[in-house]
């Protein structure tokens, strides 16, 4: 037998040789995207182990980010809507020719996904369009497994695809919001038919549970969020002399700013200051609000920053605060942790998971601003050794939990063995 005929007898189904790594797609609404670096980690670390990593989004190709691997993502990532509708309408009469029964059976999900939908019909029909342009990407690219980043309407397209005989999928779930309509955004059908749903902590996979049929719960896998090791500190920064609180984030009800400057109001310490680093929507109430509390003075708002930047400002922070009303894990929280700044933050989600009260930072209830208050005044007047104790701590132990090429190779067991690897 020639060497020919035995890499043919030990090749996969796609003719790659037995045990090679596949080549994924990730899909994601819109990257790159500011709020999406842990996307990117988890790609760039995927990468390293070896895989071929494509990226496909709905949009992103304008996205204003000012972070240079963000932008260097932009390039590498393929845009389904960049050019407009009319490819689409080509792709779908391309797919109706080639697979008749596999776009019916596509398009007939994709209407029955609409009928109780968020979203009307017409959203529908444009996902089933994005479907039938990334199944023919997908093919001409050889992808052997396709993975989608939140259970919106990413996870839709990836379902389609897969019922237009593409790869089998995969999603990853991070909570919150993707829980207030379960329904509605057909999560049990497109967990029923992936080849695994991953959740980023245990609250997110526990809510899965509360949604999913107990036959399902096998497919769910846990894989944190996680940090590259240029993150961790090698050495602890000491703290400002003078107190600086640092919150990070998207300008928005969510991230909870307007408490957080109701609690900063509250503390009546004129000598310590607040900084806002993001920008959104919220930014003119966030505005007027610092100007009716009078704390201009003692706030400032930095607009949209690079990774680089948040961490120099995460070194250059007395505390982290994170009063956030609705997450999944934030991870400008691990960010903040693995450079030895213990942590302000909310009893919801899965925050509790990874701080712990008084050993690496404080919580309080959501929206609750008097008990914000009274955790800042505690935090502040924690002797400086205790706190950089407390920050060692918390660096250790988002290491063991987050560190992005640890959290990676869970996804590479999976994307080469499915479910049960």
């Amino acid at each position: 037998m020639t060497d020919l005929q035995g890499d043919e007898l030990n090749a996969n189904d796609n003719g790659r040789p037995a045990g090679a790594k596949p080549t994924v797609a990730y899909l994601v609404n819109q990257y790159p995207k500011v709020s999406h670096t842990f996307i990117r980690r988890e790609i760039l670390a995927l990468e390293r182990q070896g895989f071929d990593i494509r990226r496909f989004a709905i949009r992103g190709w304008d996205a204003d980010v000012v972070d240079p691997v963000d932008i260097d993502e932009g390039r590498r990532t393929r845009h389904v809507l960049k050019n407009g509708l009319l490819p689409l309408v080509k792709a779908v009469l391309v797919n109706a020719v080639k697979r008749p029964l596999p776009t019916f059976r596509a398009l007939r999900a994709a209407l029955a996904m609409s009928r109780k939908s968020i979203r009307p019909l017409p959203y529908h029909i444009v996902w089933f369009a994005h479907a039938c342009q990334l199944r023919l990407w997908f093919e001409a690219d050889g992808i052997d497994h396709l993975h989608a980043h939140f259970g919106t309407n990413s996870a839709d397209v990836a379902h389609l695809v897969h019922l237009l005989d593409g790869p089998p999928y995969s999603f990853t779930v991070h909570g919150a919001d993707e829980f207030d309509n379960v329904l509605a955004m057909s999560l049990p059908r497109k967990c029923g038919s992936a080849e695994f749903v991953v959740a980023i902590s245990h609250y997110t996979k526990s809510q899965l549970m509360r949604q999913l049929p107990q036959a399902d719960w096998q497919k769910l896998r846990l894989v944190h969020c996680g940090l590259e090791e240029a993150f961790f500190a090698p050495t602890f920064t000491p703290f400002p002399q003078q107190p600086v609180l640092l919150c990070i984030g998207r300008y928005c009800a969510e991230k909870s700013q307007l408490t957080l400057l109701d609690a900063l109001a509250a503390l009546a310490r004129p000598e310590v200051r607040l900084v806002l680093a993001g920008d959104g929507d919220f930014r003119p109430l966030i505005e007027r609000r610092i100007a009716e509390l009078g704390l201009s003075r003692q706030v400032t708002l930095t607009g949209w920053i690079g990774s680089d930047e948040v961490r120099k400002l995460i070194t250059e922070a007395t505390l982290v605060v994170q009063p956030s009303l609705m997450e999944g894990l934030p991870v400008v929280i691990m960010e903040a942790m693995a450079q030895g700044r213990p942590v302000i933050s909310t009893y919801i989600a899965g925050i509790p998971e990874l701080v712990q009260e008084g050993r690496t930072g404080w919580l309080v209830p959501a929206g609750d601003a008097p008990s914000l208050t009274e955790a800042m005044a505690a935090a502040l007047d924690t002797p400086s050794d205790v706190r950089e104790a407390m920050g060692r701590d918390g660096a250790v132990r988002v290491r063991e939990r987050h560190h992005i090429d640890t959290e990676a190779a869970k996804l590479a067991r999976l994307f080469t063995k499915g479910p049960t690897g």
